[in-house]
C-alpha cells in the first residue's frame, strides 16, 4: 500500500520560510515523479512544482518561480519543498503527489501552510 506523508506546515509570517518534507512508502519512489499541489480554500488543486525521477529536472508555476525549491532524496524516499519569501497569498493545504509512468497516481493527505502576520 502506498502511503505519502506531509509534514512541516504551520503558521509563518510574511517573507518567512518553512521546508515541506514528504515521506513515502509502499511505491518504488525512485522512479516515479513527484510533485507538490496546493489547495486555498474555495479555489481547485493547482500545481506548484514537480520533480523527476533522478532529479535533474524541475519545472515550477510561475507564482512561485525564483521563491521555492523541490529537491528529492531517493536513499530516504522522501521529496522537500523549501518555501521562501512566503506571502498571505500562499496559504494553502499542501499536497505530495507521485506519478508512476504506468498511470497510478497516489496523494497525500495534505499539510497546512499558513501565511499571516
Amino acid at each position: 500500500q502506498v502511503q505519502l506523508v506531509e509534514s512541516g506546515g504551520g503558521l509563518v509570517q510574511p517573507g518567512g520560510s518553512l521546508r515541506l518534507s514528504c515521506a513515502a512508502s509502499g511505491t518504488i519512489f525512485r522512479v516515479g515523479t513527484m510533485g507538490w499541489f496546493r489547495q486555498a480554500p474555495g479555489k481547485e488543486r493547482e500545481f506548484v512544482a514537480t520533480i523527476n525521477w533522478s532529479g535533474t529536472s524541475t519545472a515550477y508555476a510561475d507564482s512561485v518561480k525564483g521563491r521555492f525549491t523541490i529537491s528529492r532524496d531517493n536513499a530516504k524516499n522522501t521529496v522537500y519543498l523549501q518555501m521562501n519569501s512566503l506571502k498571505p497569498e500562499d496559504t494553502a493545504v499542501y499536497y505530495c503527489n507521485q506519478a508512476l509512468s504506468s498511470g497510478a497516481n497516489f496523494w497525500g493527505q495534505g499539510t497546512q501552510v499558513t501565511v499571516s502576520s
